[in-house]
Protein backbone atom coordinates (compact mmCIF):
# COMPACT_ATOMS: atom_id res chain seq x y z
CA UNK A 1 0.00 0.00 0.00
CA UNK A 2 1.24 3.02 -0.89
CA UNK A 3 -0.14 7.09 -1.29
CA UNK A 4 -0.47 8.81 -4.13
CA UNK A 5 0.69 11.95 -4.94
CA UNK A 6 -2.50 14.05 -5.81
CA UNK A 7 -0.85 17.60 -6.30
CA UNK A 8 2.20 20.10 -5.30
CA UNK A 9 -0.24 22.74 -3.37
CA UNK A 10 0.72 26.52 -3.40
CA UNK A 11 -0.24 28.43 -0.51
CA UNK A 12 -0.66 31.97 -2.35
CA UNK A 13 -1.95 35.87 -1.52
CA UNK A 14 -3.59 35.63 -5.20
CA UNK A 15 -4.44 32.03 -6.03
CA UNK A 16 -5.75 33.11 -9.60
CA UNK A 17 -3.05 35.35 -10.19
CA UNK A 18 -0.70 32.42 -9.68
CA UNK A 19 -2.02 29.72 -11.52
CA UNK A 20 -2.23 32.04 -14.35
CA UNK A 21 1.35 32.23 -14.32
CA UNK A 22 2.23 29.13 -13.61
CA UNK A 23 -0.27 27.80 -16.48
CA UNK A 24 1.75 30.00 -19.08
CA UNK A 25 5.37 29.27 -17.90
CA UNK A 26 4.39 25.32 -17.55
CA UNK A 27 1.49 25.40 -20.52
CA UNK A 28 -0.93 23.63 -18.10
CA UNK A 29 -4.62 23.87 -18.34
CA UNK A 30 -7.27 24.70 -15.70
CA UNK A 31 -9.00 21.51 -14.16
CA UNK A 32 -11.28 20.55 -11.65
CA UNK A 33 -10.78 20.76 -8.47
CA UNK A 34 -12.83 18.48 -5.63
CA UNK A 35 -11.72 20.80 -2.62
CA UNK A 36 -12.91 23.96 -5.06
CA UNK A 37 -9.22 25.25 -5.27
CA UNK A 38 -7.79 26.75 -8.55
CA UNK A 39 -6.19 23.43 -10.28
CA UNK A 40 -3.75 22.70 -12.65
CA UNK A 41 -3.45 19.54 -14.96
CA UNK A 42 0.05 18.68 -16.59
CA UNK A 43 0.03 17.84 -20.40
CA UNK A 44 3.10 15.38 -20.46
CA UNK A 45 3.68 12.61 -17.77
CA UNK A 46 3.60 14.39 -15.08
CA UNK A 47 1.18 12.68 -12.37
CA UNK A 48 0.11 15.20 -10.27
CA UNK A 49 -1.93 18.94 -10.73
CA UNK A 50 -0.70 22.23 -9.14
CA UNK A 51 -3.45 23.36 -6.79
CA UNK A 52 -3.54 26.88 -5.23
CA UNK A 53 -5.58 27.88 -2.12
CA UNK A 54 -5.27 30.97 -0.76
CA UNK A 55 -2.73 31.28 2.49
CA UNK A 56 -2.20 34.79 4.49
CA UNK A 57 1.49 34.00 5.96
CA UNK A 58 3.97 36.37 4.55
CA UNK A 59 7.48 34.29 2.89
CA UNK A 60 10.23 34.08 5.42
CA UNK A 61 13.34 33.03 3.75
CA UNK A 62 14.02 30.66 0.86
CA UNK A 63 11.17 27.63 -0.11
CA UNK A 64 11.74 24.31 0.80
CA UNK A 65 10.97 23.19 -2.47
CA UNK A 66 10.99 24.88 -5.96
CA UNK A 67 11.30 23.85 -9.60
CA UNK A 68 14.27 23.18 -12.04
CA UNK A 69 12.70 23.69 -15.64
CA UNK A 70 14.86 21.94 -18.14
CA UNK A 71 16.02 23.45 -21.44
CA UNK A 72 16.89 21.87 -25.01
CA UNK A 73 18.98 24.66 -26.19
CA UNK A 74 20.38 28.20 -25.03
CA UNK A 75 17.71 29.79 -27.31
CA UNK A 76 15.31 27.37 -25.60
CA UNK A 77 16.61 28.74 -21.99
CA UNK A 78 16.68 32.57 -23.59
CA UNK A 79 12.84 31.67 -24.20
CA UNK A 80 11.56 30.21 -21.04
CA UNK A 81 12.97 33.23 -19.11
CA UNK A 82 11.73 35.86 -21.23
CA UNK A 83 8.31 33.86 -20.97
CA UNK A 84 8.38 33.55 -17.46
CA UNK A 85 9.59 37.63 -16.86
CA UNK A 86 6.29 38.81 -19.45
CA UNK A 87 4.51 36.41 -17.11
CA UNK A 88 5.20 38.69 -14.24
CA UNK A 89 8.50 36.64 -12.35
CA UNK A 90 11.74 38.59 -11.84
CA UNK A 91 15.45 37.84 -11.23
CA UNK A 92 16.78 37.14 -7.98
CA UNK A 93 20.28 36.24 -6.51
CA UNK A 94 20.61 33.42 -4.11
CA UNK A 95 24.21 33.41 -4.54
CA UNK A 96 24.76 31.20 -7.66
CA UNK A 97 27.38 31.63 -9.50
CA UNK A 98 27.66 33.07 -13.18
CA UNK A 99 29.47 29.90 -14.43
CA UNK A 100 26.70 27.52 -13.13
CA UNK A 101 24.53 28.09 -16.00
CA UNK A 102 21.14 28.22 -14.23
CA UNK A 103 18.74 31.16 -14.06
CA UNK A 104 17.02 31.59 -10.85
CA UNK A 105 14.01 33.55 -11.03
CA UNK A 106 11.45 34.21 -8.57
CA UNK A 107 7.53 34.07 -9.88
CA UNK A 108 4.98 36.60 -8.79
CA UNK A 109 4.78 36.20 -4.94
CA UNK A 110 8.46 35.19 -4.86
CA UNK A 111 8.54 31.37 -5.08
CA UNK A 112 11.88 30.80 -6.26
CA UNK A 113 12.83 28.61 -9.15
CA UNK A 114 15.25 27.89 -11.86
CA UNK A 115 16.02 27.68 -15.93
CA UNK A 116 18.51 24.80 -16.11
CA UNK A 117 20.81 25.18 -19.03
CA UNK A 118 20.67 23.09 -21.93
CA UNK A 119 22.67 19.54 -21.46
CA UNK A 120 21.92 18.71 -17.64
CA UNK A 121 22.32 14.61 -17.53
CA UNK A 122 20.79 14.57 -14.08
CA UNK A 123 17.56 15.74 -15.81
CA UNK A 124 18.17 14.62 -19.34
CA UNK A 125 15.08 12.02 -19.74
CA UNK A 126 12.57 14.10 -17.85
CA UNK A 127 10.31 16.45 -19.45
CA UNK A 128 10.31 20.33 -18.85
CA UNK A 129 9.40 20.51 -15.44
CA UNK A 130 12.48 18.32 -14.19
CA UNK A 131 12.47 18.26 -10.99
CA UNK A 132 11.02 19.68 -7.67
CA UNK A 133 14.27 20.38 -6.16
CA UNK A 134 14.12 20.32 -2.59
CA UNK A 135 16.45 21.01 0.75
CA UNK A 136 16.19 18.42 2.99
CA UNK A 137 17.58 15.18 4.92
CA UNK A 138 18.59 12.04 3.52
CA UNK A 139 15.76 10.39 6.00
CA UNK A 140 13.10 12.33 4.68
CA UNK A 141 14.16 11.36 0.91
CA UNK A 142 13.63 7.30 1.83
CA UNK A 143 10.43 8.57 3.53
CA UNK A 144 9.00 9.80 0.25
CA UNK A 145 10.45 6.79 -1.73
CA UNK A 146 8.69 4.90 1.16
CA UNK A 147 4.93 6.65 1.21
CA UNK A 148 5.08 6.98 -2.03
CA UNK A 149 6.22 4.05 -3.51
CA UNK A 150 8.79 5.60 -5.94
CA UNK A 151 11.95 4.00 -5.99
CA UNK A 152 15.28 6.51 -5.31
CA UNK A 153 17.31 7.58 -8.37
CA UNK A 154 19.93 8.61 -6.89
CA UNK A 155 21.54 8.17 -3.05
CA UNK A 156 25.14 9.51 -2.82
CA UNK A 157 26.73 11.76 0.07
CA UNK A 158 23.65 12.37 1.47
CA UNK A 159 21.65 13.47 -1.60
CA UNK A 160 18.63 11.69 -2.75
CA UNK A 161 15.99 11.53 -5.78
CA UNK A 162 13.14 9.81 -5.81
CA UNK A 163 10.80 9.30 -9.54
CA UNK A 164 7.83 8.09 -10.45
CA UNK A 165 8.20 4.75 -12.09
CA UNK A 166 5.49 6.29 -14.56
CA UNK A 167 7.99 9.18 -15.64
CA UNK A 168 7.48 12.53 -14.73
CA UNK A 169 9.70 14.80 -13.02
CA UNK A 170 12.45 13.78 -9.90
CA UNK A 171 12.16 14.61 -6.70
CA UNK A 172 15.16 15.63 -4.67
CA UNK A 173 16.90 16.63 -1.77
CA UNK A 174 20.01 18.10 -1.18
CA UNK A 175 21.06 16.39 1.99
CA UNK A 176 22.97 18.73 4.89
CA UNK A 177 23.12 21.28 5.79
CA UNK A 178 19.48 21.58 6.04
CA UNK A 179 18.38 25.13 6.33
CA UNK A 180 16.35 25.61 9.92
CA UNK A 181 12.22 25.92 9.36
CA UNK A 182 10.86 28.99 9.50
CA UNK A 183 7.12 28.72 9.76
CA UNK A 184 4.59 26.90 7.71
CA UNK A 185 5.94 26.07 3.71
CA UNK A 186 4.23 27.56 0.93
CA UNK A 187 4.68 24.83 -0.74
CA UNK A 188 3.16 21.17 0.61
CA UNK A 189 2.34 17.75 -1.12
CA UNK A 190 -1.66 16.52 -0.89
CA UNK A 191 -1.31 12.73 -0.68
CA UNK A 192 -4.12 10.24 -1.15
CA UNK A 193 -4.22 6.17 -0.28
CA UNK A 194 -6.21 4.54 -3.55
CA UNK A 195 -9.25 3.95 -3.72
CA UNK A 196 -10.85 1.36 -1.64
CA UNK A 197 -7.89 2.20 1.34
CA UNK A 198 -8.92 3.43 4.64
CA UNK A 199 -7.79 6.78 5.10
CA UNK A 200 -6.39 6.04 8.51
CA UNK A 201 -5.05 2.99 7.84
CA UNK A 202 -2.52 5.26 5.66
CA UNK A 203 -2.20 7.73 8.21
CA UNK A 204 -1.01 5.01 10.48
CA UNK A 205 1.15 2.92 7.88
CA UNK A 206 2.83 7.01 7.39
CA UNK A 207 3.56 7.90 11.19
CA UNK A 208 5.17 4.03 10.80
CA UNK A 209 7.70 5.78 8.39
CA UNK A 210 8.61 8.71 10.56
CA UNK A 211 5.64 11.10 10.12
CA UNK A 212 3.59 12.74 12.61
CA UNK A 213 0.09 14.16 12.90
CA UNK A 214 0.37 18.04 13.44
CA UNK A 215 -1.91 20.94 14.42
CA UNK A 216 -1.74 23.78 12.26
CA UNK A 217 -5.46 25.48 13.51
CA UNK A 218 -6.83 23.74 10.43
CA UNK A 219 -10.29 23.33 10.45
CA UNK A 220 -12.68 20.09 10.56
CA UNK A 221 -12.19 18.91 6.91
CA UNK A 222 -11.64 15.70 5.02
CA UNK A 223 -8.50 15.62 5.20
CA UNK A 224 -5.50 14.80 7.87
CA UNK A 225 -2.13 17.36 8.05
CA UNK A 226 1.10 15.67 8.97
CA UNK A 227 4.51 16.51 8.88
CA UNK A 228 7.45 14.32 7.47
CA UNK A 229 10.68 13.40 9.36
CA UNK A 230 12.24 17.44 8.26
CA UNK A 231 8.86 18.65 9.29
CA UNK A 232 7.53 19.49 6.45
CA UNK A 233 3.34 19.76 6.40
CA UNK A 234 1.36 17.59 4.09
CA UNK A 235 -2.45 16.68 4.17
CA UNK A 236 -3.40 12.86 3.16
CA UNK A 237 -6.93 13.41 1.73
CA UNK A 238 -9.43 10.71 1.41
CA UNK A 239 -9.19 7.76 -1.20
CA UNK A 240 -8.94 8.74 -4.62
Amino acid sequence: MTSQLLALCFDAHDPLRLSQFWAGVLGWEPADDPYDAISLAPNDDTGFHLRFVAGEERKAGPNQTHFDLTSTSPEDQRRTVATALDLGARHIDIGQRPEEGHVVLADPEGNEFCVLEAGNTFLADCGFLGALASDGSREVGYFWSQALGWPLVWDQDEETAIRSPHGGPKITWGGPPVARKVGKNRLHFDVAPPAGVDQQAEVERLVSLGAKRIDIGQSDGEWVVMADPDGNEFCVMPPR
